[in-house]
């Protein structure tokens, strides 16, 4: 049995050292290192000549046992190899094994590598080779493709050095600065910056270089033009192996299209705040005209009374005078309030706003002082619009008005007429206007001026600026509620210390103006020949002053206070014409006419409000065309309109 393991021990052995000194010559040859390299030589003869040496026992012991066995000798018999001789080839050859695995991992004869590799080793070299190229090759394309879509990326990407060099300038920081790569690159960023720009850069630039991070932020710059350019900046550091800052990256992305459509965005939900604010004070102011326009009815028709009782006694009947001089002021002041509300009764036409300005300037100049340079620039051709004359020449006469008072000390005062083409998108007109040709008011003066804040609520009712009494902030709005009556806008444009410019567009109108004006009749109403009224108002003492006028007029009243017990009275008298207040509790005016006229198609009817005809027609309460007088009337101005309504005449209103 020892025969027979040492015999294998040595072939073990010997096929060891012939594959180690093969791999050692192999690459030394290869390397043409055969006379050079001594120590690889001396080492691949120690382990050849061990080879050989092996092999020779090999063939002793393998002849031994071919003779034990031809003699019948047991193999335990022959030659005397020992255990301890089988056992040391064994351990020979481990180290041999183990010289083997240095070998390949270290390769100390030739350098890294060099050491002679089998075919199958040498193919899974080849494999873990090819997988690297492929990961090198898949990095390679995605960093060309991250430098692809950097170069064309629109926002501006820039690198600096910590100090602020620029040292990258892609195609998006071309288009948005206006500089090429070559006129950047090794260049300050300051260049980009105004002085505010340049302390923020820097600022921006040493926390970074002190290890804070990214910074996102907002800023403006300069293009090589000279103009601005608002941008959202990402600035964040880039740092080597050791987490020292070596680099940093600006990204740049152009906002100023969207500031200014944002800041489009603000000035329009403004606009229809502002507007959603007037049409809430119109309908306030609308609602107190109403009631006060009952009471200076009660008021001025009993001064009229008192004035006509107390002719012997001139003293009271100057007082009285004065009343009704109050009357008719503040009668004024609640037209004032209509007109602001879009609700003041008009008769609108074709007018040539030239003509309009001729009229003015000719009042101004009489009244304006002589300390205001008055200049009138009509437009070259006529330009017709269509609106009431009378509200024309009082937006031009207001704002003409508002000129002289911001020039205490003088100054010029300019009105011009011409043409303006919108585009619709002006965020800066009280209201909006759709986009088209307009005929254009412009009224400047070079007075005081205005802040901002002032400005955007100079067409608010009750604000004013001046002193009290000198004015009751109704001028401005009640020039707002005529413009956008007659379909236009109005836009102020005012600097503290410069002066001031009221811009009025109305549509234009295709139709030739009209002339003239209607006469007012001077002489006295007719009387009424005992015709029966039946009176409708539901404020008793207003009722008594109507009933007063009437039955002196020589009219027969009926009056109720309500329309239940106005057809109460109908079924009990009858009547020759109804005169009715419009909005009452439980029962309109139009409804108790439209019930009326189902028992009398012909009966006469007069309406009377405190609103104006033009609100309640906007609101679809009465017809625009039917018989209407406006709350504070005079005695004359009732027994007139009274009088001009004939049986027949009034078709049912429509409610």
């Amino acid at each position: 049995m020892p025969d027979q393991v040492f015999l294998l021990a040595n072939m073990v052995i010997t096929v060891a050292y012939a594959a180690i000194t093969t791999a050692i010559v192999v690459p030394v040859a290869r390397a043409g290192q055969l006379r050079t390299n001594k120590l690889a030589v001396a080492t691949s003869m120690i382990f050849f000549s061990c080879a050989v040496g092996h092999a020779l026992h090999g063939v002793m012991a393998y002849g031994t046992l071919i003779e034990n066995a031809a003699m019948g000798h047991p193999a335990s018999s022959t030659a005397g190899w020992s255990w301890a001789s089988a056992g040391w080839d064994m351990l020979t050859a481990a180290v041999g094994v183990y010289y083997w695995t240095l070998r390949r991992g270290y390769g100390v004869l030739l350098g890294k590598g060099a050491i002679y590799v089998d075919p199958w080793g040498q193919s899974r070299l080849d494999q873990a080779a090819e997988r690297e190229r492929a990961a090198r090759d898949v990095a390679e394309a995605q960093r060309a493709t991250l430098a692809t879509v950097v170069e064309h990326s629109d926002d501006a990407i820039v690198g600096l050095t910590p100090e602020g060099l620029i040292t990258a300038w892609n195609h998006g920081a071309e288009k948005v600065f206006g500089y090429a790569a070559a006129e950047m690159l090794g260049r300050p960023a300051t260049i980009l910056t105004d002085q505010p720009g340049t302390e923020q850069q820097s600022e921006v630039l040493s926390r970074i270089r002190h290890g804070q991070g990214g910074q996102s932020y907002e800023a403006r710059r300069l293009r090589k033009d000279g103009a601005p350019v608002d941008l959202a900046l990402t600035v964040t550091p880039i740092v080597d192996q050791t987490g020292t800052v070596i680099g940093v990256s600006a990204i740049a992305r152009d906002i100023t299209a969207a500031k200014e459509a944002a800041e489009r965005q603000r000035a329009i939900e403004e606009r229809t705040n502002r507007a959603q604010r007037m049409e809430s004070l119109g309908k306030l102011a609308g609602g107190v005209a109403h009631d006060f326009n009952n009471l200076l009815a009660i008021i001025g028709n009993y001064t009229d009374f008192a004035i006509d009782q107390v002719a012997d006694r001139p003293d009271v009947r100057d007082d009285l005078r004065q009343v009704r001089t109050a009357v008719d002021r503040a009668s004024n002041l609640t037209s004032q309030l209509l007109t602001f509300t879009r609700g003041d009764a008009i008769q609108p036409r074709d007018i040539d706003v030239n003509a309009s300005i001729t009229e003015v300037h000719a009042m101004l100049e009489r009244t304006i002082g002589e300390h205001i340079t008055l200049i009138s620039i009509p437009a070259r051709q006529p330009l017709i619009v269509h609106a009431d004359p009378g509200q024309l020449q009082q937006v031009l006469l207001n704002l003409a008005l508002n000129g002289r008072d911001a020039m205490p000390g003088g100054g010029t005062l300019v009105v011009e007429a011409n043409t303006a083409t919108l585009d619709g998108n002006e965020v800066n007109m009280q209201p909006s206007l759709p986009a088209g040709s307009y005929a254009r008011l412009v009224v400047s003066d070079t007075g005081e001026g205005m802040s901002p804040e002032t400005a955007a609520r100079v067409f608010e009712p009750f604000y004013t600026t001046k002193q009290p009494g000198r004015g009751t902030g109704l001028g401005l709005a009640t020039v707002y509620g005529i413009v956008t009556e007659a379909g236009g806008c109005i836009n102020v444009y005012s600097e503290p210390g410069l002066g001031t410019t009221f811009r009025v567009y109305l549509p234009l109108s295709a139709a030739v103006p009209e002339t003239g004006s209607d006469a007012i009749s001077q002489a006295p109403p007719p009387r009424g020949d005992g015709r029966t009224v039946l009176v409708v108002e539901d404020e008793p003492a207003l009722a008594r002053v109507v009933a007063r006028i009437l039955t002196d007029g020589g009219y027969h009243v009926v009056a109720a206070t309500d329309g239940r017990e106005a057809l109460d009275l109908y079924d009990q008298h009858g009547c020759d014409a109804l005169l009715t207040d419009v909005i009452m509790p439980e029962m309109s005016g139009p409804r108790l006419a439209e019930i009326l006229h189902h028992r009398d198609p012909g009966l006469p009817v007069v309406y009377m409000s405190g609103y104006s005809n033009g609100l309640l027609g906007t609101t679809h309460v009465i017809d625009e065309d039917i018989a209407f007088i406006e709350k504070p009337f005079s005695a004359a101005d009732l027994l007139y309109k009274i009088a001009s309504t004939h049986r027949g005449t009034n078709a049912p209103t429509r409610l």
